[in-house]
């Protein structure tokens, strides 16, 4: 098909038509989105420097929600060590409690003050301590010196003896029967001997066990048991950093900055909480598990303070992450913003000249009118 030949006043008329028509489509194109530039074809410079920031902004904004989830991993952590502390403190009322209630159970002390394990007194080689419950027989047999503590540990540490011996707070060595047995001393020591640690060979009477004291241990291992529930249960998105969980939070989109939490054993046992011993029928069973709370709650401070530390660091680089976010949305959004001031103008000048252009395009088609009339 041939093309059809316009005049040249109706092409030129047509050609500024056409292009105030697309000046016109691409003004309200740029009002429409609120960008100049929208694709590389409107400036490829800009366009692709503007889009390298935006989509390290929309890393970064995958980071950062990586961020607050870890930022509440560890706000969670840090309540459940709260927690934890609370039941610690509990268990140490409680033993504190048991400790208050007078033991009943048969019970001698020494007569020397001032002993510490390392006490030493001469007692003839071979010569023998024995301390009795009834059924079992602990024996300490000298070399020639007899310490303190080798009285201590070989009571303590004979299978099944229902006696255990500590020293007092003022250095009294104390045999406590844990059952409702009695104690006999004796042995082939001689008693000037044995008076060096205030001890005296004979028995002393069976008593009687203590139930208010079997209550309390019954409710210490009741707390301790909520322990190891409470420690179970700190899980928060699939994280436990208390029942030996771990947490690595990467700060940047390249992974190449990062925190590592290493996380702890919150259980009863990993905190070094044993279970009563003896249904807390003697002091020093009860001193031991004091010893033992004090020690959790000193490693429970502890924690937290690495932990607290460790959410500081997060909620800073969170804070950072967000601020760095908005900077490079501010910085692509300038390079490619509209003016809208600008293009409202210009849209209102297209406006006119698109109405002008047509008025011109007609006249230049009434123009070629007048060779018609010629054939009229």
């Amino acid at each position: 098909m041939s093309s059809i030949l316009l005049s040249s006043s109706v092409r030129s008329s047509l050609y500024s038509l056409q292009q105030t028509n697309d000046l016109l489509s691409t003004t309200q194109n740029r009002l429409a989105t609120g960008k100049k530039v929208n694709s590389a074809n409107d400036n490829p410079t800009v366009f692709f420097a503007a889009s390298a920031l935006s989509n390290r902004a929309a890393d970064l904004n995958d980071v950062f929600d990586r961020v607050v989830a870890a930022s509440k991993v560890l706000k969670s952590t840090n309540d459940s060590l709260s927690a934890l502390t609370g039941l610690v403190n509990s268990a140490q009322s409680t033993a504190r409690n048991a400790l208050a209630s007078t033991a009943t159970t048969a019970r001698t002390t020494g007569s020397v003050a001032g002993l510490t394990g390392a006490s030493s007194f001469a007692v003839v080689a071979a010569r023998t301590i024995t301390v009795n419950d009834g059924t079992t027989t602990a024996t300490i047999t000298s070399a020639g010196t007899v310490t303190t503590q080798q009285i201590i540990d070989g009571i303590n540490n004979t299978a099944n003896l229902r006696v255990k011996a500590s020293l007092t707070a003022d250095g009294k060595l104390q045999l406590e029967a844990t059952t409702a047995n009695a104690i006999t001393i004796g042995g082939t020591i001689t008693a000037p001997e044995l008076s060096q640690f205030g001890l005296t060979a004979g028995v002393t009477a069976a008593g009687t066990l203590n139930s208010v004291r079997s209550g309390f241990a019954a409710q210490f291992d009741s707390i301790r048991s909520q322990i190891d529930q409470l420690s179970a249960d700190a899980t928060f998105d699939g994280t436990n950093l208390l029942n030996g969980g771990s947490l690595r939070i990467n700060f940047n989109e390249k992974s190449t900055s990062s925190l590592s939490v290493v996380g702890v054993t919150n259980t009863s046992a990993g905190l070094g909480i044993a279970a009563s011993a003896g249904t807390f029928q003697t002091d020093r069973d009860i001193n031991n598990a004091l010893t033992n709370l004090t020690n959790s709650l000193s490693t429970l401070r502890a924690q937290s303070s690495v932990f607290a530390s460790n959410l500081d660091i997060v909620t800073t680089r969170q804070d950072f992450t967000k601020s760095l976010i908005g900077l490079l949305n501010a910085a692509s959004d300038s390079m490619t913003a509209a003016d809208t001031n600008e293009e409202g103008a210009n849209l209102l000048a297209l406006q006119t000249r698109q109405s002008l252009s047509s008025t011109a395009l007609s006249m230049a088609a009434q123009a070629d009118q007048t060779v018609l009339r010629m054939f009229r």
